[in-house]
């Protein structure tokens, strides 16, 4: 037999090395998807030449990846019985960094058959060198009765020598580095670790990935004890259920899919499977959870769908295949037409995964319509759930996105207390109702409650109850809905004119301007302005607010490290029908206190049913004393 000669690797091999190890790739584990694609690419260039070789049967349960690991040699072997290598293109395609055997035979042939050589780089076997101090590989090329031996222990160069092998393919035998520090190496000789990783990242190559692994049973003619044996399993899925048939699929397919890839301890709460063929082609299998994830609303939540290139994952979470505002979905996205970095951890930011992103977009968007339209109960499980996250996305990036979402909002509404979609809305709404009303509170309970709500649920208006932070803010953005002015009950103007019998005679007007100047100085920058009400019915006094800033947004805003400074443009309204409003009018005639004292109460019963803070509560537990001696 021939002695192995020292040969030297090229293109700058040690500086290649170095960046392979220390800045291609940024997990170890990935070493084990790169050496299953090269397996599964070397029995695919079987597949291919037997389209074209008729001497050449392809016989697919011959075809196999088995993984190996021995803890006492402190080796793993990759072996697959794909189309080997000859002496001279282990020396080409081993000997010179990046440079891909697969590529070239990718430029070769055309893919058929749904079949798509994986690699095209060159430098996934390299990897091995982030595991491994020395690799070894033994391979026997189609055609040939001979096997050669490419050995490495790292940049210092590569032996090349004939050897022994009995079938066609290619064993790659890795020698595991020993534990140092930090670094426990260990975990690529476990059993459940390789499974792990396996399924990780090549759960979907097409052919079958075997390991044999330990069971454990009982001693024939024993009762407690048991012995390990081992038996060679099957690893990976191989058939990925987004390539399957659609109408062969059933519920619980999807289900377990959705258990299995571990996306939420809950059940989907539905699916969409797209099979997209076009300008981009690719496959898609969506879930919208039932539950939002505890830390869903956190900034510790990772938006993203896990991305695959011909069965192989590349990124556990793609960010950029969905906006914020559906960041609530869950599944995966394969395609072949992707542009993949050197390490293919990473995308190409190209026009391909944006065609991709921006189909998957309008066909969540389609499928919430649907559901809304088809199935209400399910629609408001999945509101209760992600509303708040559809509501964000309208306010978020100063409202790029409101025209796209507002179809998907619901509000609780005063009409039997049930959730309504503004169309819901306008549609019934009377003639002579000029806008879409809101009122803001802590609860439906609370804003039932509010006396700005008097006048617009007289008229027999429709009103929403806006509970959550985000809810009022949002609106603001949207401005109108199909030309309907959003109002707030507590805004400056509802848009309702009074009564002609309600209107105050010139003396009158007189005497409420008066008095309502010494209350607005009696107050001073507490308020912008005392003023007569045209909503109040029964109740004497409340709060409302001017301009774009309300008051129930003032709360929201002071809870922010910026924002304690802010202040909406206060208005305290009078009831001028009630009889306090009587009172306030002896007080202003005799000149007294009293009138202080009134003012400042009315002001503070308006701040707490505002659910806002009383500046001293102290001076208003004193005045109401005063009152009752």
């Amino acid at each position: 037999m021939r002695m192995a000669v020292k040969q030297e690797f090229q293109a700058e091999s040690k500086r290649l090395l170095e960046l392979m190890i220390d800045a291609i790739y940024t997990q170890r584990e990935i070493f084990l998807r790169e050496l299953i694609s090269n397996a599964s690419d070397a029995i695919d260039k079987i597949y291919y030449k037997a389209l074209t070789d008729e001497n050449l049967t392809f016989n697919k349960d011959d075809y196999y990846i088995k993984i190996t690991p021995d803890k006492e040699k402190r080796t793993l072997t990759i072996s697959d019985t794909g189309i080997g290598m000859t002496e001279q293109e282990l020396i080409e395609n081993l000997g010179v960094i990046a440079k891909s055997g697969s590529l070239a035979f990718k430029q070769q042939i055309e893919a058929k058959d749904g079949h798509h050589i994986i690699g095209q780089f060159g430098v996934g076997f390299y990897s091995a060198f982030m595991v491994a101090e020395t690799v070894t590989v033994i391979s026997r090329a189609l055609g040939s009765d001979r096997a050669f031996k490419w050995e490495s222990s790292g940049a210092d160069g590569f032996t090349v020598e004939p050897w022994e092998k009995d079938r066609v393919g290619t064993d790659i035998i890795l020698k595991i580095k020993p534990n140092s520090g930090e670094d426990n190496y260990d975990e690529f000789l476990e059993e459940y670790r390789l499974r792990q990783i396996i399924k990780k990242y090549s759960d979907f190559i097409r052919y079958p990935i075997k390991m044999d692994v330990t069971r454990s049973r009982k001693k024939e003619g024993t009762e407690n004890e048991w012995e390990d044996y081992k038996v060679e399993e099957t690893i990976n899925s191989m058939v990925p259920i987004w390539r399957r048939n659609k109408n062969e699929l059933k519920p619980e397919d999807y289900e377990n899919f959705y258990f299995e890839k571990r996306y939420g301890f809950d059940k989907p709460l539905t699916h969409l499977h797209i099979s997209a063929d076009g300008a981009v082609v690719y496959n898609a299998i969506l879930f919208i959870p039932e539950q939002a994830p505890f830390d869903y609303y956190t900034k510790e939540f990772e938006k993203g769908l896990e991305l695959y290139s011909s069965g192989v994952l590349i990124m556990s979470k793609c960010p950029d295949l969905l906006p914020d505002h559906f960041s609530f979905v869950k599944g995966m996205v394969e395609s072949e037409d992707l542009s993949l970095n050197i390490s293919r951890e990473m995308l190409q930011h190209d026009r391909q995964l944006k065609q991709i992103a921006k189909n998957i977009r309008n066909r969540i968007k389609s499928h919430l319509l649907s559901l809304l339209k088809d199935d209400r109960e399910k629609y408001e499980k999945f509101f209760s759930a992600f509303g708040r996250q559809l509501k964000f996305g309208v306010y978020s990036e100063f409202g790029a996105n409101r025209e796209e979402l507002q179809d998907l909002l619901l509000f609780r509404s005063s009409k039997e207390k049930k959730l309504v979609t503004l169309d819901e809305y306008v549609s019934r709404m009377p003639e002579d109702q000029k806008y879409i009303y809101y009122a803001t509170g802590e609860s439906v309970e609370r804003i039932d409650k509010l006396p700005q709500a008097e006048l617009v649920l007289g008229k027999g208006y429709e009103l929403l109850y806006f509970t959550e932070d985000v809810d009022e803010f949002a609106v603001k953005v949207l401005g109108k809905y199909k030309d309907k002015e959003f109002r707030s009950i507590s805004g400056g103007d509802l848009g309702i004119e009074p009564d002609e019998q309600d209107k105050p005679s010139d003396a009158e007007a007189k005497e409420q301007q008066e008095l309502f100047r010494a209350m607005k100085e009696l107050l001073g920058d507490k308020v912008k302005d005392v003023r007569a009400s045209k909503r109040l019915k029964s109740h004497p006094v409340c709060l409302t607010a001017e301009g774009e800033l309300s008051i129930e947004m003032e709360k929201v805003l002071r809870q922010t490290p910026h924002g304690k400074d802010v202040r909406a443009e206060k208005i305290l309204e009078i009831n001028t029908g009630h009889g306090v409003y009587e009172a306030l009018k002896r007080a202003h005639a005799s000149g007294g206190d009293a009138l202080r004292r009134y003012t400042n109460l009315l002001y503070n019963q308006a701040l707490l049913i505002e659910g806002l803070p009383i500046d001293d509560p102290v001076a208003f537990a004193n005045d109401i004393c005063e009152l009752m001696v």
